[in-house]
């Protein structure tokens, strides 16, 4: 089955924002067996939206539209979608209900703007939104199934899983059985990945893998299809361990899995407790280890000292040795590892000590310099980096290094030697 997808919003074409939805949707198609035909990008425009709907549907055998089901005024997909297809609009109040009551439980003010996301064409199926207020919608034309739903992209996500896939399916029965496996890594560039499972025998009829680069991590989709379940779900565990076997210090987990979480479960089932000194990274570590539920178990604090008054005052490192060594350098980043721990009073200490640019480099630390420390009382580990991003993704891949860092040691404590 080929289908097309219709990616709307002027924040899109206009380049405010990078569309995340099409490559996550297409990702899930291939997973299902279906191919992608197109996919077409258009504004807030009732005639870019009828072009778009008309060329799709004239190579597509069905069409996912994402975009556009806001209150706002130029949130028209509705609108645009009814009168390209001929069709009247009808409030639903069902839908309307609902949306009143949610705003409610929320304590938030009603405005009229809102009813327009109780609004569907004439003789659609309601697509249900369990994350946001709007929801989605599917529509046939010419007996072609077309879904449409929000474009925000948590929302887009979930209803495309749960509520678009069931209804194709359903409309594109299918014999067989699919079995799919996300390998999540870090440590290694794509092509190094690529190298390192060249000679691997990774060939076995119906399997695919699939790699997928998730900054700073690399994404390895194992799909395995075929008539039989039992043989689907042994072929995939062949590959998923021959891939392991290649690349298995650099897997940190699967599928749903983020490296915050399995850090997290490594602490908590060790019953081990964590502090951490931030300085070039800003909190960034503290932010994703305190996203996950239950980090109050692990997590006794967090200090962010930028300042050198601040590793001074908070974490104890002597002022002598920033003078000497300079604020970023492997002396501080091992004295604020060990400063914070036994300050806290915990079992292991991080820290991250850098410089992230755009200015304040010299020749002997070039912007990108990062030195990361990990204190467990018995010794402590320090190493240098050295980073070639933007201020941003410097911070975000030092705190995906300290947390890797920490994941290893967590999982052979010999790793801190």
């Amino acid at each position: 089955m080929n289908i097309g997808i219709l990616v709307i919003g002027d924040e899109l074409t206009g380049g405010v924002t990078v569309d995340s939805n099409s490559p996550f949707i297409a990702r899930e198609l291939q997973v299902q067996g279906w191919h992608v035909s197109s996919v077409i990008t258009v504004g807030d425009d009732r005639d870019a939206i009828n072009v778009g709907l008309e060329c799709l549907l004239g190579i597509s055998d069905a069409l996912i539209v994402t975009g556009g089901l806001g209150p706002t005024e130029d949130d028209i997909t509705t609108a645009a979608v009814a009168a390209a297809f001929g069709l009247d609009v009808y409030t639903d109040n069902g839908v309307l209900d609902r949306l009143k009551k949610r705003f409610e439980r929320r304590g938030l003010p009603w405005t009229e703007n809102n009813a327009k996301q109780a609004i569907f064409p004439e003789g659609a199926c309601i697509i249900d939104n369990p994350v946001g207020t709007a929801s989605g919608f599917l529509l046939g034309k010419s007996g072609k199934p077309v879904a449409v739903i929000p474009g925000v992209p948590a929302e887009a996500e979930k209803m495309f899983l749960e509520g678009v896939i069931p209804l194709f399916r359903d409309r594109f029965a299918h014999s067989g059985h699919i079995a799919k496996k996300t390998i999540k890594t870090f440590g290694r560039t794509e092509s190094q990945i690529g190298y390192a499972l060249s000679c691997e025998k990774l060939e076995i009829p119906g399997v695919s893998v699939g790699s997928y680069p998730r900054f700073p991590e690399i994404h390895l989709t194992v799909t395995s299809r075929g008539e039989d379940r039992d043989t689907v779900e042994k072929n995939l565990g062949i590959i998923c361990e021959r891939i392991e076997s290649q690349l298995y210090n650099y897997v940190f987990g699967y599928d749903e899995d983020t490296l915050e979480g399995v850090v997290a479960a490594l602490l908590i089932d060790r019953s081990l407790k964590l502090s951490v000194a931030e300085s070039c990274t800003g909190g960034l570590i503290v932010d994703r280890l305190t996203d996950v539920p239950g980090s109050s178990i692990f997590m006794e604090r967090g200090v962010v000292a930028y300042s050198n008054t601040a590793k001074v005052e908070l974490l104890g490192v002597p002022d002598s040795v920033i003078k000497n060594h300079g604020a970023v350098s492997e002396e501080v980043a091992i004295l604020m590892a060990e400063g914070v721990r036994e300050r806290s009073g915990t079992d292991l200490g991080i820290a991250t000590t850098g410089i992230a640019g755009p200015a304040g480099g010299t020749e002997k630390k070039p912007v990108g310099t990062v030195f990361i420390a990990l204190s467990s009382g018995e010794n402590t580990l320090c190493r240098r980096f050295l980073f070639a991003w933007d201020r941003r993704r410097i911070k975000e891949i030092s705190s995906q290094v300290a947390l890797n860092m920490l994941r290893q040691f967590l999982v052979d404590r010999d790793t801190l030697t």
